[in-house]
């Protein structure tokens, strides 16, 4: 559903549409996260103005959120945080850079959304891009001004920004993959250039000559360290970049990102303060985030921790997607695979393969005998794509009380959880969840404390339609998996974009 006065058309291969000039810089907010408050040097006095930049909102707008994962053995939890980049022409620096003249009037469309996933040991972070036509359940939030957003599944993700603010979108994604997100950071375009310039100009790569004329484009095949004007008609690129979808634009601005990423962790071009300064003032002025953010002495601790995960440990991925059924030639879905790496980061397992989080250690707590463990499954198969599989629960509840959990009972009602979890509602059940899980494989990340529990309550989750033991992730599929997602690593310098064959000269 498209806001008065746009129409859709329809997507060229790959399943993206053919004209959309109002996307721009995924690179921005991750950018931002990580270098916005390296002015430290500058002094209090500065950081007062920055603060004053800096625009605030309501971290999430519905009443239905993802339970928060647990410290490890360690004290140590993930940070989930959400990326937003807005098309919204308020402003006239936003208008200048193009679209239609009714853009200025109308409400933002969240047209570029990453999640950025820190491990708990900070030893890794996968982003995750979603495709801004992918069909979602949006569900009901209430704005801060008091309006109400009825939930809906119609719509796509980047309408979410519509319902009240970004607050919404984090709960559209906490719905979508049941991830916790602990926060948020909004731009819009208007300091791409700034930004782009302040950094001093990031390396890219072209495989043939490209010339986008949409976009302005245009550049002789090999290296080329682009900013400015330039930096900006790069990441707006769709047609110029293999097959003309907008994935391939997705794909080059992670590469992109990368590279910025590591010019940024190299400090080469950080170290003119009046460059650094102009590089703050421009991002603090374009940003939007959650009230825990809403300082730049809080954004300087976040992004000194960003800066313990090493380069290499950092993997760029889009979710992987299928034409909707609904509408094969507007909108997308997630796929099998998209819901396996949703998993994986529940689980806080590293996409790169060096550390799993899929093991189910020893219960930390006392257990009850198994006949003495009260259990009730319920059926949450059901996704925004995907029926309830049929007697789900039943079948898993066979396989609890043939291992002797003789008091495990069906819940017929039926519920939609991306990751299966077993719940507690005290501490002192906690031994008694944790047997459970590892009765039937589960990671210990399933194992949640709820206080609206009734007892110890299995809810077989989309990642588990099928079988009666949990599903390990073997190699073979983690590498399936990434390879749809296009995961791409960060230190990665040898990336380069292969061109549309129609834009080439």
């Amino acid at each position: 559903m498209r806001p008065s006065g746009e129409s859709r058309t329809k997507r060229t291969k790959g399943g993206r549409r053919k004209k959309r000039k109002r996307h721009v810089g995924r690179w921005i907010a991750t950018g931002t996260s990580l270098c916005v408050v390296g002015a430290a040097g500058a002094g209090w006095a500065y950081y007062a103005h920055l603060n004053s930049n800096l625009k605030k909102d309501t971290l999430n707008l519905s009443a239905t959120k993802a339970e928060k994962t647990k410290a490890n053995a360690a004290g140590q939890t993930p940070l989930n945080i959400l990326l937003l980049g807005s098309d919204s022409r308020a402003s006239k620096e936003n208008q200048k850079l193009g679209g239609a003249k009714g853009d200025a009037t109308r409400k933002p469309l969240a047209d570029v959304q990453m999640l950025l996933h820190v491990s708990a040991d900070r030893k890794n972070m996968t982003v995750v891009s979603v495709p801004r036509d992918t069909r979602v359940t949006i569900p009901k939030c209430t704005g801060t001004d008091g309006t109400v957003y009825p939930a809906t599944s119609t719509q796509t993700i980047n309408t979410s920004l519509q319902h009240g603010g970004p607050g919404c979108t984090v709960a559209t994604w906490e719905k979508l993959t049941g991830i916790s997100v602990d926060h948020f950071m909004m731009i819009d375009f208007s300091g791409v250039v700034s930004m782009a310039d302040a950094v001093g100009g990031v390396p890219v790569c072209v495989k043939s000559n490209v010339s986008d004329k949409l976009s302005g484009l245009k550049l002789t095949k090999g290296t080329h360290t682009i900013k400015g004007e330039q930096a900006l008609q790069w990441l707006r690129t769709r047609h110029g970049f293999e097959d003309g979808s907008d994935i391939g634009r997705t794909h080059a601005q992670h590469l992109y990102m990368n590279s910025m990423v590591r010019r940024l962790k190299a400090g080469t071009s950080l170290t003119d303060p009046g460059k650094l300064m102009d590089l703050a003032e421009a991002a603090t002025k374009a940003l939007t985030v959650d009230n825990g953010l809403g300082s730049v002495k809080k954004l300087y601790d976040l992004a000194a921790d960003l800066k313990k995960v090493p380069t290499s440990g950092i993997t760029m991925t889009t979710m992987p997607w299928g034409a909707d059924p609904e509408n094969p030639t507007a909108h997308v879905v997630p796929t099998a695979a998209a819901t396996q790496l949703f998993t994986m980061l529940r689980n806080d397992q590293s996409v790169d393969g060096k550390k799993s989080g899929t093991a189910t250690p020893a219960p930390s707590a006392s257990a009850a005998p198994k006949a003495d463990i009260a259990v009730t499954v319920q059926n949450g198969t059901s996704t925004d794509t995907q029926s309830p599989v049929s007697g789900r629960a039943a079948q898993v509840a066979g396989k609890l009380t043939s291992l002797g959990y003789a008091k495990t009972e069906v819940d017929d009602s039926l519920v939609s959880r991306s990751g299966t979890t077993v719940s507690y509602p005290s501490d002192d059940q906690k031994g008694n969840a944790q047997a459970v899980a590892g009765s039937l494989g589960l990671p210990a990340s399933a194992v949640k404390k709820s206080s609206s529990a009734q007892g110890i309550t299995l809810v077989v989750g989309a990642d588990w339609t099928t079988g009666t033991t949990y599903p390990k992730t073997s190699s073979s599929d983690t590498k399936q998996t990434l390879t749809e997602a296009a995961a791409v690593n960060a230190s990665d310098e040898t990336a380069c974009m292969k061109v549309n064959p129609n834009n080439t000269w």
